[in-house]
């Protein structure tokens, strides 16, 4: 195989694989939907010093670490190893890490969050609605829930979650599920949760400013967000 065809390769991993591998260079990554989503999560989040609050797929601490920066009391699981190792070592010893899959029972008592969090990890998901409601039962009744996820209509364009492999140049697709809008929706209905603000954020200048990737992208929506209450708020 010629030098020019092993950079086009490209090889389909297991979602924990992935990023295990992915979170060497994760944080150094110009990736135009992260640096969509980080101040759009900040904004929906407002203040939140003195908060408990539960970061689920917290990854490298994008979102864990500021948090704990602005006095919040944070925990954070996710199931890859490496993307834990990499928060940690960022992270001053200031919050909780646990290892944890979203697939499973949340190892958290009922009502322990005020805040609970999901931050571009449900385009891994295959049970919406479990991951939500578990999402419910650790948050306090007069909580708030906020999921951010890639768009699904960037699948239209064949984009999933990937990344280049500096040591072979092999872009590396991660196991990925085909969730809708109308899945995220019904799902919230389905578990008794109401949908405080809903929104779809594109890809236009300003972000082409910050990451010149995007401009493939440019007029796409690439980021919905959705903020959740409980029944008691």
């Amino acid at each position: 195989m010629s030098g020019s065809n092993q950079k086009s390769a490209s090889r389909h991993v297991s979602t924990r694989e992935g990023y295990d591998t992915w979170a060497a260079i994760y944080d150094a990554d110009d990736n135009p939907l992260v640096k969509l989503e980080e101040p759009v999560v900040q904004g929906l989040l407002g203040d939140v010093a003195g908060l408990r609050i539960l970061d689920l797929g917290c990854g490298t601490g994008r979102h864990s670490i500021p948090l704990a920066n602005a006095g919040a009391d944070v925990t954070a699981m996710d199931f890859s190893e490496g993307m834990l190792a990499r928060a940690q070592a960022k992270s001053g010893g200031r919050i909780e890490f646990v290892s944890g899959d979203l697939h499973k029972r949340l190892p958290f008592e009922d009502a322990s969050f005020d805040r609970v969090i999901c931050c571009l990890v449900f385009d891994h998901i295959r049970d919406v609605v479990h991951v939500l409601s578990e999402m419910r039962r650790v948050c306090r009744p007069d909580g708030e829930i906020l999921v951010s996820v890639m768009h699904p209509a960037m699948m239209l364009t064949g984009v999933q979650a990937r990344f280049t492999d500096e040591a072979t140049g092999e872009k590396v697709l991660l196991a990925s599920e085909r969730n809708q809008v109308s899945d995220y929706v019904n799902a919230s209905l389905a578990v008794g949760l109401r949908i405080r603000n809903m929104s779809e954020h594109f890809v236009d200048d300003a972000l082409i400013a910050r990451s010149p990737r995007a401009e493939k992208y440019r007029g796409w929506p690439l980021l919905l967000t959705i903020a959740l209450l409980g029944e008691a708020s």
